[in-house]
């Protein structure tokens, strides 16, 4: 009797461990959602891995230099739902992001659509 009693309280402290590590995630609070921005650059990494899947795209600034973005998608299973695999986006591909901006003004964001060169929406 005590070792089952043993085995539910282990059982029990598992199961709530588990269920906090679960719930450990960063919010979206680094992301400007007062204005959505658009940009159009070519792909230099598509990284398609957990817990995110990473965009990075060299974009023109106004004044010609050349800016490194990088864009935070969603987790893989949402990423496949919504049409995107790991070979979507290649190096050299020319595309247009749309996203909510870094409020502290370093290049990246938060994706909400991109467009890639053939006119395919991702969302």
């Amino acid at each position: 009797m005590r070792n089952l009693i043993r085995i539910d309280f282990l059982v029990g402290v598992a199961a709530f461990v588990a269920s906090n590590l679960s719930l450990a995630h960063h919010s979206h609070s680094m992301f400007d959602h007062s204005e959505e921005v658009s940009i159009s650059g070519t792909v230099t990494k598509f990284s398609f891995r957990n817990p995110h899947v990473f965009l990075f795209i060299d974009v023109k600034n106004e004044n010609g230099e050349v800016l490194n973005y990088w864009i935070e998608m969603s987790n893989i299973p949402n990423m496949i739902r919504r049409g995107v695999g790991y070979k979507t986006f290649a190096p050299g591909d020319e595309v247009t992001v749309n996203m909510w901006r870094l409020k502290d003004g370093r290049p990246g964001g938060n994706y909400t659509t991109i467009v890639a060169a053939d006119g395919k929406t991702y969302d």
